[in-house]
């Protein structure tokens, strides 16, 4: 599941983020913030997106670049969240 995860976040960071150029060496540790490819108003897109695409709720605490500032701490934030959502 988490590689599938991975792979559906940068798709989505690729096409919304950087207009389809796939081949950008984004790696999945890298900072949206520190990279420029996500300023604050993209993070409210990235969580709309994941809040549609996972059916989680983002709260505002967890809006912190721990949860949302890479593909890998996007990918094991939105498990943690399925996991905790389901119990």
């Amino acid at each position: 599941m988490k590689n599938t995860l991975a792979q559906q976040i940068r798709s989505f960071i690729v096409e919304n983020f950087l207009f389809g150029e796939s081949n950008n060496g984004l790696k999945d540790t890298d900072s949206f913030l520190e990279s420029g490819i996500v300023d604050s108003t993209g993070i409210l897109e990235l969580v709309a997106f994941l809040e549609e695409t996972y059916g989680i709720l983002v709260e505002d605490e967890e809006l912190i670049p721990e949860n949302l500032d890479s593909i890998a701490n996007v990918s094991a934030y939105v498990q943690r969240k399925s996991i905790g959502h389901r119990a």
